[in-house]
Protein backbone atom coordinates (compact mmCIF):
# COMPACT_ATOMS: atom_id res chain seq x y z
CA UNK A 1 0.00 0.00 0.00
CA UNK A 2 1.19 3.35 -0.90
CA UNK A 3 2.41 5.48 1.83
CA UNK A 4 0.47 8.42 0.96
CA UNK A 5 -2.79 6.21 1.42
CA UNK A 6 -1.89 4.70 4.73
CA UNK A 7 -1.20 7.87 6.14
CA UNK A 8 -4.91 9.11 4.97
CA UNK A 9 -6.14 6.04 6.55
CA UNK A 10 -4.25 6.98 9.87
CA UNK A 11 -5.10 10.32 9.51
CA UNK A 12 -8.70 9.46 9.43
CA UNK A 13 -9.03 6.61 12.35
CA UNK A 14 -6.87 9.43 14.32
CA UNK A 15 -10.55 12.25 13.61
CA UNK A 16 -12.73 9.57 13.87
CA UNK A 17 -11.37 8.60 17.24
CA UNK A 18 -11.65 12.27 18.40
CA UNK A 19 -14.80 12.60 16.94
CA UNK A 20 -16.36 9.91 19.29
CA UNK A 21 -14.88 11.30 22.44
CA UNK A 22 -16.31 13.97 21.37
CA UNK A 23 -19.40 12.80 20.61
CA UNK A 24 -19.60 10.85 23.95
CA UNK A 25 -18.78 13.73 26.12
CA UNK A 26 -21.58 15.77 24.45
CA UNK A 27 -23.89 13.37 24.96
CA UNK A 28 -24.25 14.10 28.45
CA UNK A 29 -24.66 18.01 27.56
CA UNK A 30 -27.46 17.23 24.69
CA UNK A 31 -29.52 15.31 27.46
CA UNK A 32 -29.29 18.32 30.26
CA UNK A 33 -30.32 20.46 27.58
CA UNK A 34 -33.03 18.31 26.86
CA UNK A 35 -34.39 18.03 29.89
CA UNK A 36 -34.42 21.64 31.12
CA UNK A 37 -36.14 22.06 27.81
CA UNK A 38 -38.46 19.68 29.06
CA UNK A 39 -38.99 21.27 32.28
CA UNK A 40 -39.36 25.06 31.35
CA UNK A 41 -42.08 23.81 28.58
CA UNK A 42 -43.94 21.08 30.39
CA UNK A 43 -43.90 21.35 33.76
CA UNK A 44 -46.77 22.22 35.91
CA UNK A 45 -45.84 25.67 36.86
CA UNK A 46 -43.75 28.40 35.25
CA UNK A 47 -40.14 27.85 35.48
CA UNK A 48 -36.64 30.02 35.44
CA UNK A 49 -34.14 28.57 32.94
CA UNK A 50 -31.45 30.34 35.23
CA UNK A 51 -33.03 28.71 38.23
CA UNK A 52 -32.82 24.90 36.68
CA UNK A 53 -29.27 26.14 35.57
CA UNK A 54 -28.03 26.78 39.01
CA UNK A 55 -29.63 23.77 40.35
CA UNK A 56 -28.03 21.44 37.63
CA UNK A 57 -24.74 22.44 38.62
CA UNK A 58 -24.82 22.72 42.05
CA UNK A 59 -26.33 18.67 42.11
CA UNK A 60 -22.97 17.75 39.70
CA UNK A 61 -20.49 19.30 41.51
CA UNK A 62 -21.55 18.34 44.87
CA UNK A 63 -21.11 15.11 43.93
CA UNK A 64 -17.30 15.68 43.84
CA UNK A 65 -16.31 16.62 47.44
CA UNK A 66 -17.52 18.77 50.53
CA UNK A 67 -15.57 21.46 49.27
CA UNK A 68 -16.22 21.63 45.79
CA UNK A 69 -19.35 23.49 44.53
CA UNK A 70 -21.36 25.90 42.70
CA UNK A 71 -21.25 29.66 43.50
CA UNK A 72 -24.12 31.96 41.36
CA UNK A 73 -23.84 35.35 40.28
CA UNK A 74 -24.66 37.16 43.66
CA UNK A 75 -22.75 35.32 45.50
CA UNK A 76 -19.79 35.50 42.97
CA UNK A 77 -19.21 39.13 43.50
CA UNK A 78 -18.93 38.61 47.83
CA UNK A 79 -16.17 36.03 47.26
CA UNK A 80 -14.67 38.83 44.64
CA UNK A 81 -14.76 41.43 47.60
CA UNK A 82 -14.01 38.77 50.01
CA UNK A 83 -10.44 37.69 48.75
CA UNK A 84 -9.60 41.39 47.27
CA UNK A 85 -10.75 42.64 51.00
CA UNK A 86 -12.45 45.79 49.94
CA UNK A 87 -16.09 46.49 49.13
CA UNK A 88 -18.46 49.70 48.54
CA UNK A 89 -20.43 50.32 51.70
CA UNK A 90 -20.34 52.83 54.39
CA UNK A 91 -18.55 50.90 57.25
CA UNK A 92 -20.65 49.81 60.21
CA UNK A 93 -21.40 46.37 62.18
CA UNK A 94 -24.63 45.91 62.96
CA UNK A 95 -27.53 43.61 64.71
CA UNK A 96 -31.20 43.42 64.90
CA UNK A 97 -32.14 43.88 68.63
CA UNK A 98 -34.64 41.14 69.87
CA UNK A 99 -36.55 43.22 72.01
CA UNK A 100 -37.34 46.01 69.29
CA UNK A 101 -36.76 44.19 66.23
CA UNK A 102 -34.81 47.33 64.87
CA UNK A 103 -31.47 47.51 63.36
CA UNK A 104 -28.80 48.79 65.37
CA UNK A 105 -25.44 49.71 65.35
CA UNK A 106 -22.90 47.63 66.65
CA UNK A 107 -19.52 49.33 65.98
CA UNK A 108 -18.87 52.03 63.09
CA UNK A 109 -15.45 50.72 61.71
CA UNK A 110 -12.79 53.40 62.23
CA UNK A 111 -12.11 55.65 59.00
CA UNK A 112 -15.10 54.71 57.18
CA UNK A 113 -17.91 57.36 55.94
CA UNK A 114 -19.93 55.73 58.66
CA UNK A 115 -17.21 56.71 61.41
CA UNK A 116 -17.07 60.09 59.77
CA UNK A 117 -20.82 60.68 59.56
CA UNK A 118 -20.86 60.42 63.59
CA UNK A 119 -22.33 56.84 63.50
CA UNK A 120 -22.08 55.06 67.07
CA UNK A 121 -22.60 51.89 68.90
CA UNK A 122 -26.13 51.98 70.08
CA UNK A 123 -27.61 54.08 67.50
CA UNK A 124 -31.08 52.76 65.60
CA UNK A 125 -31.13 52.75 62.41
CA UNK A 126 -34.84 53.61 61.22
CA UNK A 127 -34.79 53.59 57.50
CA UNK A 128 -31.74 53.09 54.64
CA UNK A 129 -32.71 55.00 51.25
CA UNK A 130 -36.37 55.92 52.70
CA UNK A 131 -37.50 52.15 53.44
CA UNK A 132 -38.18 51.42 56.90
CA UNK A 133 -36.04 48.77 58.74
CA UNK A 134 -39.05 47.44 61.01
CA UNK A 135 -38.77 43.84 60.32
CA UNK A 136 -35.68 43.75 57.88
CA UNK A 137 -33.58 41.41 57.43
CA UNK A 138 -30.15 41.69 58.35
CA UNK A 139 -28.84 40.49 54.62
CA UNK A 140 -31.57 43.20 52.62
CA UNK A 141 -30.33 45.70 55.10
CA UNK A 142 -26.67 45.23 54.07
CA UNK A 143 -27.67 45.44 50.04
CA UNK A 144 -29.39 48.51 50.57
CA UNK A 145 -25.98 49.73 52.44
CA UNK A 146 -23.82 48.41 49.76
CA UNK A 147 -23.06 49.98 46.43
CA UNK A 148 -21.05 51.54 44.55
CA UNK A 149 -18.06 54.15 45.94
CA UNK A 150 -19.27 57.61 45.64
CA UNK A 151 -23.01 56.81 45.63
CA UNK A 152 -24.86 58.65 48.48
CA UNK A 153 -27.13 56.30 50.73
CA UNK A 154 -29.44 58.55 52.99
CA UNK A 155 -29.82 56.75 56.26
CA UNK A 156 -32.40 57.56 59.11
CA UNK A 157 -31.18 57.57 62.55
CA UNK A 158 -31.87 57.65 66.11
CA UNK A 159 -28.77 58.44 67.84
CA UNK A 160 -28.53 56.79 71.24
CA UNK A 161 -27.95 60.46 73.07
CA UNK A 162 -31.37 61.67 71.47
CA UNK A 163 -34.84 61.20 71.07
CA UNK A 164 -35.18 62.88 67.76
CA UNK A 165 -34.58 60.76 64.55
CA UNK A 166 -32.46 62.39 62.28
CA UNK A 167 -31.11 62.03 58.52
CA UNK A 168 -27.74 61.54 57.15
CA UNK A 169 -26.43 61.46 53.87
CA UNK A 170 -23.18 58.93 53.76
CA UNK A 171 -21.35 58.73 50.58
CA UNK A 172 -20.55 55.39 50.30
CA UNK A 173 -16.78 54.27 49.85
CA UNK A 174 -14.14 51.64 49.46
CA UNK A 175 -14.06 49.63 52.86
CA UNK A 176 -11.58 47.57 53.24
CA UNK A 177 -11.61 44.58 55.08
CA UNK A 178 -9.05 44.02 57.92
CA UNK A 179 -7.77 40.33 58.12
CA UNK A 180 -5.19 41.40 60.97
CA UNK A 181 -5.83 42.22 64.40
CA UNK A 182 -4.12 42.73 67.64
CA UNK A 183 -5.57 42.89 71.15
CA UNK A 184 -7.16 46.41 71.74
CA UNK A 185 -8.34 49.00 69.21
CA UNK A 186 -6.26 52.60 69.89
CA UNK A 187 -8.07 55.77 70.14
CA UNK A 188 -7.50 56.54 66.50
CA UNK A 189 -8.88 53.01 65.65
CA UNK A 190 -5.60 51.22 64.94
CA UNK A 191 -4.70 48.46 67.13
CA UNK A 192 -2.03 47.69 69.61
CA UNK A 193 -0.25 44.44 68.76
CA UNK A 194 1.11 43.75 72.34
CA UNK A 195 -1.59 41.93 75.40
CA UNK A 196 -2.74 44.90 77.68
CA UNK A 197 -1.81 42.88 80.61
CA UNK A 198 1.88 41.11 79.65
CA UNK A 199 3.13 44.34 77.12
CA UNK A 200 6.43 41.90 76.67
CA UNK A 201 4.35 39.28 74.38
CA UNK A 202 3.28 40.86 71.12
CA UNK A 203 -0.32 39.29 69.71
CA UNK A 204 -1.28 38.95 66.24
CA UNK A 205 -4.70 37.84 65.11
CA UNK A 206 -5.39 36.81 61.64
CA UNK A 207 -8.82 36.47 60.55
CA UNK A 208 -8.56 34.97 57.44
CA UNK A 209 -5.65 35.25 54.13
CA UNK A 210 -6.60 37.56 51.83
CA UNK A 211 -4.82 39.93 48.87
CA UNK A 212 -3.81 42.11 52.10
CA UNK A 213 -3.01 39.76 54.55
CA UNK A 214 1.17 39.92 54.39
CA UNK A 215 0.95 43.88 53.95
CA UNK A 216 -0.93 43.69 57.34
CA UNK A 217 1.25 41.40 59.15
CA UNK A 218 4.46 43.35 57.82
CA UNK A 219 2.72 46.70 59.80
CA UNK A 220 1.86 44.49 62.86
CA UNK A 221 5.80 42.66 62.98
CA UNK A 222 7.14 46.23 62.24
CA UNK A 223 5.26 47.80 65.44
CA UNK A 224 6.47 45.30 67.80
CA UNK A 225 10.11 46.63 66.60
CA UNK A 226 9.37 49.98 68.94
CA UNK A 227 7.88 50.18 72.19
CA UNK A 228 8.45 49.45 75.82
CA UNK A 229 8.89 47.03 76.99
CA UNK A 230 11.67 45.06 74.84
CA UNK A 231 9.56 42.24 73.10
CA UNK A 232 9.83 38.95 74.27
CA UNK A 233 7.57 36.62 72.46
CA UNK A 234 4.73 36.57 70.03
CA UNK A 235 1.73 34.95 69.74
CA UNK A 236 -0.40 34.18 66.52
CA UNK A 237 -3.52 33.75 66.98
CA UNK A 238 -5.44 31.76 64.32
CA UNK A 239 -8.31 30.62 66.14
CA UNK A 240 -11.98 30.74 63.94
CA UNK A 241 -9.19 31.19 60.68
CA UNK A 242 -10.86 29.21 58.34
CA UNK A 243 -8.09 29.89 55.85
CA UNK A 244 -8.11 31.84 52.35
CA UNK A 245 -5.44 32.57 49.92
CA UNK A 246 -2.64 30.00 49.41
CA UNK A 247 -0.55 32.51 48.09
CA UNK A 248 -1.06 34.33 51.69
CA UNK A 249 -0.01 31.82 53.69
CA UNK A 250 3.12 31.14 52.10
CA UNK A 251 4.10 34.40 52.36
CA UNK A 252 2.79 34.44 56.52
CA UNK A 253 5.13 31.44 56.44
CA UNK A 254 8.22 33.42 55.10
CA UNK A 255 8.29 36.30 57.79
CA UNK A 256 8.84 33.87 60.05
CA UNK A 257 11.61 31.51 58.25
CA UNK A 258 14.65 31.68 56.52
CA UNK A 259 14.89 28.51 54.55
CA UNK A 260 13.05 25.49 54.04
CA UNK A 261 10.09 23.81 52.22
CA UNK A 262 6.75 25.83 53.35
CA UNK A 263 4.03 23.71 51.34
CA UNK A 264 4.04 21.50 48.22
CA UNK A 265 0.85 20.38 46.33
CA UNK A 266 -0.41 17.24 44.79
CA UNK A 267 -2.82 16.59 41.93
CA UNK A 268 -4.26 13.81 40.23
CA UNK A 269 -2.60 10.52 40.82
CA UNK A 270 -0.46 12.21 43.61
CA UNK A 271 1.63 14.22 41.17
CA UNK A 272 3.14 17.08 42.66
CA UNK A 273 2.31 20.28 41.16
CA UNK A 274 3.77 23.03 42.86
CA UNK A 275 6.56 23.60 45.81
CA UNK A 276 7.23 26.44 47.68
CA UNK A 277 10.33 26.80 49.85
CA UNK A 278 10.86 30.10 52.07
CA UNK A 279 13.38 32.69 50.93
CA UNK A 280 16.33 33.76 52.68
CA UNK A 281 15.98 36.62 55.35
CA UNK A 282 13.34 36.99 58.32
CA UNK A 283 10.49 39.95 59.23
CA UNK A 284 10.55 38.53 62.68
CA UNK A 285 13.85 38.25 64.74
CA UNK A 286 14.12 33.86 64.76
CA UNK A 287 15.74 34.14 68.71
CA UNK A 288 12.02 35.20 69.87
CA UNK A 289 9.74 32.05 70.64
CA UNK A 290 6.49 31.85 69.05
CA UNK A 291 3.23 30.65 70.20
CA UNK A 292 0.92 29.37 67.34
CA UNK A 293 -3.11 29.41 68.57
CA UNK A 294 -5.51 27.11 66.98
CA UNK A 295 -8.94 25.50 67.30
CA UNK A 296 -11.47 23.40 65.70
CA UNK A 297 -12.49 25.91 63.55
CA UNK A 298 -8.57 26.83 62.21
CA UNK A 299 -9.01 25.17 58.65
CA UNK A 300 -7.02 24.92 55.70
CA UNK A 301 -4.60 27.91 54.96
CA UNK A 302 -4.21 28.80 58.54
CA UNK A 303 -3.30 25.11 59.38
CA UNK A 304 -0.77 25.41 56.28
CA UNK A 305 1.20 28.02 58.62
CA UNK A 306 0.89 26.04 61.86
CA UNK A 307 1.88 23.16 60.32
CA UNK A 308 4.85 24.77 58.56
CA UNK A 309 5.97 26.76 61.76
CA UNK A 310 5.74 23.26 63.93
CA UNK A 311 7.19 21.41 61.57
CA UNK A 312 10.56 23.68 61.29
CA UNK A 313 10.44 24.16 64.82
CA UNK A 314 9.51 27.72 64.62
CA UNK A 315 6.57 27.68 66.62
CA UNK A 316 4.99 25.20 69.16
CA UNK A 317 0.89 24.98 68.76
CA UNK A 318 -0.86 25.30 71.51
CA UNK A 319 -4.82 25.01 71.79
CA UNK A 320 -7.31 22.45 69.98
CA UNK A 321 -6.61 20.15 67.06
CA UNK A 322 -7.50 21.66 63.77
CA UNK A 323 -10.14 21.18 61.52
CA UNK A 324 -8.13 19.15 59.00
CA UNK A 325 -8.68 20.43 55.60
CA UNK A 326 -5.80 19.74 53.27
CA UNK A 327 -7.29 20.51 49.35
CA UNK A 328 -6.83 23.27 47.10
CA UNK A 329 -9.84 24.66 45.16
CA UNK A 330 -9.11 26.66 42.07
CA UNK A 331 -12.34 29.02 41.22
CA UNK A 332 -13.16 28.85 37.78
CA UNK A 333 -15.31 31.97 36.62
CA UNK A 334 -17.83 30.88 34.36
CA UNK A 335 -19.78 33.20 31.92
CA UNK A 336 -19.59 37.10 31.72
CA UNK A 337 -20.86 40.65 33.21
CA UNK A 338 -23.52 40.38 35.00
CA UNK A 339 -24.49 36.59 34.79
CA UNK A 340 -20.66 35.62 35.83
CA UNK A 341 -20.42 32.99 38.20
CA UNK A 342 -18.09 30.28 39.33
CA UNK A 343 -17.09 27.19 40.10
CA UNK A 344 -14.71 26.24 43.04
CA UNK A 345 -12.98 22.62 41.72
CA UNK A 346 -10.76 20.57 44.02
CA UNK A 347 -7.52 20.44 42.33
CA UNK A 348 -4.98 19.04 44.92
CA UNK A 349 -4.07 18.24 48.44
CA UNK A 350 -1.51 19.83 49.96
CA UNK A 351 1.52 18.86 51.70
CA UNK A 352 3.22 19.64 55.29
CA UNK A 353 7.22 19.85 55.21
CA UNK A 354 7.49 16.85 57.24
CA UNK A 355 5.23 14.81 54.96
CA UNK A 356 2.17 14.34 57.90
CA UNK A 357 -1.20 13.84 56.22
CA UNK A 358 -3.51 17.14 57.38
CA UNK A 359 -6.60 16.25 55.30
CA UNK A 360 -9.32 14.62 57.48
CA UNK A 361 -10.89 11.89 55.43
CA UNK A 362 -14.81 10.81 55.51
CA UNK A 363 -14.90 8.23 58.50
CA UNK A 364 -11.36 9.13 60.05
CA UNK A 365 -10.87 8.81 64.25
CA UNK A 366 -9.07 10.70 66.71
CA UNK A 367 -6.49 8.42 66.09
CA UNK A 368 -5.58 9.15 62.53
CA UNK A 369 -3.14 11.69 61.54
CA UNK A 370 -5.16 14.19 60.49
CA UNK A 371 -5.15 18.49 60.94
CA UNK A 372 -2.78 20.02 62.93
CA UNK A 373 -2.18 18.54 66.94
CA UNK A 374 -0.88 20.74 69.80
CA UNK A 375 2.45 20.51 71.10
CA UNK A 376 2.79 17.88 74.31
CA UNK A 377 1.30 19.65 77.32
CA UNK A 378 -0.45 22.51 75.19
CA UNK A 379 -3.56 21.38 73.81
CA UNK A 380 -6.37 22.85 75.97
CA UNK A 381 -9.73 21.86 75.04
CA UNK A 382 -12.48 24.00 75.51
CA UNK A 383 -16.38 23.09 76.96
CA UNK A 384 -19.16 24.97 74.83
CA UNK A 385 -19.80 27.53 77.84
CA UNK A 386 -15.88 28.56 77.50
CA UNK A 387 -16.04 28.53 73.70
CA UNK A 388 -18.75 31.33 73.75
CA UNK A 389 -17.28 33.37 76.68
CA UNK A 390 -13.76 33.55 74.55
CA UNK A 391 -15.68 34.75 71.59
CA UNK A 392 -18.12 37.46 73.62
CA UNK A 393 -15.31 38.58 75.25
CA UNK A 394 -13.24 38.87 72.24
CA UNK A 395 -15.92 40.58 70.22
CA UNK A 396 -16.90 43.36 73.37
CA UNK A 397 -12.56 44.41 73.34
CA UNK A 398 -12.96 45.05 69.66
CA UNK A 399 -15.76 47.59 70.05
CA UNK A 400 -14.68 50.99 69.35
CA UNK A 401 -17.00 54.14 69.92
CA UNK A 402 -16.90 57.37 68.66
CA UNK A 403 -16.79 58.86 72.09
CA UNK A 404 -14.84 56.11 73.49
CA UNK A 405 -12.30 57.37 70.88
CA UNK A 406 -13.00 61.22 71.21
CA UNK A 407 -11.88 60.60 74.89
CA UNK A 408 -9.30 59.24 73.95
CA UNK A 409 -10.36 55.89 76.07
CA UNK A 410 -8.94 52.18 74.93
CA UNK A 411 -11.61 49.72 74.21
CA UNK A 412 -11.08 47.59 76.96
CA UNK A 413 -12.22 50.46 79.80
CA UNK A 414 -15.78 50.31 78.18
CA UNK A 415 -16.19 46.92 77.54
CA UNK A 416 -18.95 47.07 80.11
CA UNK A 417 -20.57 50.18 79.03
CA UNK A 418 -20.79 48.82 75.17
CA UNK A 419 -22.09 45.26 76.50
CA UNK A 420 -25.79 45.78 75.47
CA UNK A 421 -24.92 45.64 72.05
CA UNK A 422 -23.03 42.20 72.07
CA UNK A 423 -24.79 39.05 72.02
CA UNK A 424 -24.52 37.04 75.33
CA UNK A 425 -24.23 33.78 74.08
CA UNK A 426 -22.78 32.50 70.87
CA UNK A 427 -23.13 28.76 69.79
CA UNK A 428 -20.19 27.05 67.76
CA UNK A 429 -21.07 25.49 64.68
CA UNK A 430 -20.36 21.36 64.73
CA UNK A 431 -20.41 20.33 61.37
CA UNK A 432 -18.46 22.52 59.29
CA UNK A 433 -15.87 25.79 59.99
CA UNK A 434 -18.31 28.36 61.40
CA UNK A 435 -19.62 31.04 58.70
CA UNK A 436 -20.68 32.85 61.33
CA UNK A 437 -21.28 31.99 64.99
CA UNK A 438 -21.49 35.70 66.50
CA UNK A 439 -21.76 37.88 63.68
CA UNK A 440 -21.54 37.47 59.42
CA UNK A 441 -19.80 39.44 57.22
CA UNK A 442 -21.27 41.33 54.47
CA UNK A 443 -18.27 40.23 53.08
CA UNK A 444 -17.57 36.84 54.09
CA UNK A 445 -14.32 35.32 54.48
CA UNK A 446 -12.61 33.54 52.13
CA UNK A 447 -12.14 29.96 53.58
CA UNK A 448 -10.34 27.51 51.64
CA UNK A 449 -6.71 27.49 50.74
CA UNK A 450 -6.81 29.64 47.75
CA UNK A 451 -4.08 29.65 44.24
CA UNK A 452 -2.84 32.32 42.30
CA UNK A 453 -5.99 33.04 40.89
CA UNK A 454 -8.75 33.91 42.85
CA UNK A 455 -8.86 30.21 43.84
CA UNK A 456 -8.73 28.00 46.62
CA UNK A 457 -11.50 29.24 48.70
CA UNK A 458 -14.06 27.94 50.60
CA UNK A 459 -17.08 30.05 52.08
CA UNK A 460 -16.78 29.90 55.40
CA UNK A 461 -15.58 31.89 57.70
CA UNK A 462 -14.23 33.02 61.10
CA UNK A 463 -16.42 33.32 64.37
CA UNK A 464 -14.90 35.81 66.52
CA UNK A 465 -12.45 37.41 64.32
CA UNK A 466 -13.63 39.53 62.10
CA UNK A 467 -15.38 42.99 61.95
CA UNK A 468 -17.32 44.09 58.51
CA UNK A 469 -19.72 46.47 57.53
CA UNK A 470 -23.20 46.14 57.66
CA UNK A 471 -22.42 42.94 59.63
CA UNK A 472 -25.52 40.79 61.04
CA UNK A 473 -24.89 39.89 64.96
CA UNK A 474 -26.83 36.77 66.49
CA UNK A 475 -29.68 37.68 69.13
CA UNK A 476 -28.52 36.88 72.27
CA UNK A 477 -29.95 33.72 74.24
CA UNK A 478 -29.47 34.99 77.78
CA UNK A 479 -29.45 38.23 79.08
CA UNK A 480 -25.79 37.72 81.52
CA UNK A 481 -23.65 40.22 81.65
CA UNK A 482 -20.12 40.41 79.77
CA UNK A 483 -17.21 38.67 81.46
CA UNK A 484 -14.38 41.02 82.77
CA UNK A 485 -12.08 42.65 80.10
CA UNK A 486 -9.36 40.58 81.35
CA UNK A 487 -8.48 37.76 78.50
CA UNK A 488 -6.53 35.24 80.42
CA UNK A 489 -9.04 34.82 83.17
CA UNK A 490 -11.52 32.98 80.63
CA UNK A 491 -9.75 31.89 77.81
CA UNK A 492 -7.71 29.02 79.29
CA UNK A 493 -5.81 28.58 75.72
CA UNK A 494 -4.24 31.89 75.86
CA UNK A 495 -3.45 31.53 79.28
CA UNK A 496 -1.68 28.46 78.50
CA UNK A 497 -0.05 30.05 75.85
CA UNK A 498 1.14 32.98 77.98
CA UNK A 499 2.37 30.48 80.91
CA UNK A 500 4.59 28.70 78.62
CA UNK A 501 6.69 31.76 77.53
CA UNK A 502 6.56 32.97 80.32
CA UNK A 503 8.25 29.59 81.79
CA UNK A 504 10.46 30.45 78.63
CA UNK A 505 11.67 33.40 79.95
CA UNK A 506 12.58 31.55 83.38
CA UNK A 507 15.38 29.31 81.58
Amino acid sequence: MPLRNLLVILLAAAVSIACYWRASRNRYVDNLTQAMNLIESQYVDEVELPKLYEGAMEGMVDQLDPYSGYTNPADYEKLLEDLDQEFGGIGIQVEVKPDTGRLTVMNPLPRTPAYEAGLKAGDVILSIGGQDTKSMTINDAVRLMRGKPGEPVTIGVLQRSSDRPIELTIKRAIIPIESVYGDLRKADGDWTFRLASHPEIGYIRIATFGERTSDELRVAIESLRSGEPKLASLVIDLRGNAGGLLRAAIETCDMFLNEGRIVSTNGRGDVQLSAFDASSGVEFPTELPIVVLVDQYSASASEIVAACLQDHDRAVICGQRSWGKGTVQNVIELGSGKNRSAMRLTVARYQRPSGKNIHKKTGAVDADDWGVRPNPKLEVNLTDAQFEQRLVNRRSRDLLSAEDAAAGKPTSETVAEASTDVPATIAPQGEEPPSSTGSSSESETPSDATSESPSETSETKPAENQPAEETPAASPKTTDKLPTPDPFAIDPQLAKAIAYLQSLEKK
